[in-house]
């Protein structure tokens, strides 16, 4: 017997049946990145919002896109509990394997990091380990972590490749970061090459062979599907110098340029952020009052990580950047050599703790500051025509992300899609 097509419902994304419009309903407190309201609701139609705001003003109708409200696909009540747009990680380094616990027990107990690298230690260790672990391992280890951070309420991660350092490897992350934003229960990924991660040990004492290398890798990068470039800028990484050169070819390849900034003793690299445009600097635990001006004035968003500030023990100038004008955005530096995080409610948490930010500036970090670190208008905020990248929490006011150091996510949708767990 012929199959008749016509009982099939057609293919969404994800293999999903096409949503045309939702309404999420009995939302008790709408926190939309810009505005708070209480008995609100939300209109989603295929991945965008068209409407927000509360309940007792919701259109009859939304021209083009429903004649009738009553006629509306899928109502779902949320019971009365809070709603934000889905959180960004602005800054993460995902794509790894193997693990460095051992090497993490030994710098608690007061190894020094040349004790450490002499016992096997450190990136270059990782670098090894990612190196001789077959694709098919590695994308299902990142698989497993990305979906961590959607589950938790992150809808966007921004995600740096910098532990194959070879072109083919670094390639080869980008390609399979842009094949996994594809698959279900996926935050959307913004990749970043990170090859000026360190010196790779094949390019001992060559180290300008491999700046060309890199700069010549951008180009290969952006055709790879990356979006931005990153260069580890610090004592033991790159020089302000160098970073300067591989963050403009990587910009006349149409890559952002960003850079890991000031993280030990001042190398500069602030100052590159400024001259080169770039879209963010991160962690800047050593930033200075002059720094802070430069990327105020060129209008670089300043990523802060309070995982890896509290592993090190410093703290970057938050509220004087913020007293600057200086956007800031939240990231949770996960990586395998220091922080493990991977719950941006416990970075929204911590930086209400460890950076004194109010509630409000730590969300806004953790929603629009991280859409202006990656340079995207389409997400950070619920507002018409912005993409259906919604959470629901487990609390009824957003004063409990300062109180649950990682607050739950009872449901996430991305594009208005949910993410099944």
């Amino acid at each position: 017997m012929a199959l008749d097509v016509r009982s099939i419902p057609p293919s969404g994304r994800f293999g999903e049946p096409i949503m045309t419009v939702r309404l999420l309903t009995n939302i008790g407190r709408l926190w939309t990145g810009t505005d708070v309201c209480s008995n609100a609701a939300i209109l989603i139609h295929k991945d965008r919002i068209v409407w927000a705001g509360q309940a007792s003003d919701l259109p009859s109708s939304v021209p083009g896109v429903i004649d009738d409200i009553v006629d509306v696909d899928h109502v779902e009540n949320l019971g009365g509990g809070l709603v934000t747009p889905g959180l960004i990680d602005a800054h993460s380094h995902p794509v790894y394997a193997g693990n460095r616990w051992a090497e993490l027990a030994m710098r608690t107990s007061g190894a020094s990091s040349q004790e450490i690298a002499s016992a096997g230690g450190g990136i270059g260790s990782t670098v090894t380990v990612t190196r001789g672990t077959d694709p098919w391992t590695l994308c299902n280890s990142v698989r497993e972590r990305l979906r961590s951070w959607v589950l938790s309420g992150t809808t966007t991660v921004e995600a740096k490749t910098g532990f194959h350092l070879t072109r083919d490897g670094e390639l080869a992350d980008i390609r399979m970061l842009r094949s996994l934003e594809n698959e279900p229960a996926m935050p959307r990924i913004h990749a970043t090459l990170l090859a000026a991660n360190v010196l790779p040990p094949e390019y001992f004492g060559r180290r300008r062979e491999y700046v060309e290398a890199v700069r010549q890798w951008t180009a290969d990068a952006a055709a790879a599907g990356a979006d931005s470039v990153d260069v580890y800028c610090d004592e033991g990484h790159f020089t302000a110098d160098e970073a300067r050169i591989m963050l403009h070819t990587g910009r006349q390849v149409g890559l952002k340029p960003r850079i890991h900034a000031c993280t030990s003793d001042r190398s500069g690299a602030a100052q590159v952020a400024a001259e080169t445009g770039c879209a963010s600097a991160d962690l800047l635990t050593e930033a200075s009052e002059e720094d802070i001006k430069a990327l105020a004035h060129a209008g670089v968003t300043a990523t802060v990580c309070p995982g890896s500030a509290l592993r090190g023990g410093r703290k970057p100038p938050v509220r004087a950047m913020l007293d600057r004008g200086v956007t800031v955005a939240l990231g949770t530096d996960h990586n395998p050599g220091e922080c493990g995080i991977t719950s941006m409610p416990l970075v929204v948490g911590l930086a209400v703790a460890m950076f004194g930010m109010s509630v409000t500036e730590a969300l806004r970090a953790a929603t629009i500051g991280g859409a202006t670190a990656l340079r995207v208008s389409d997400r950070g905020t619920l507002s018409r025509g912005m993409y259906a990248d919604i959470v629901l929490w487990d609390a009824d006011h957003e004063g409990a992300f300062a109180w649950a150091y990682g607050l739950r996510a009872l449901r996430v949708w991305r594009g208005g899609t949910p993410v099944q767990a």
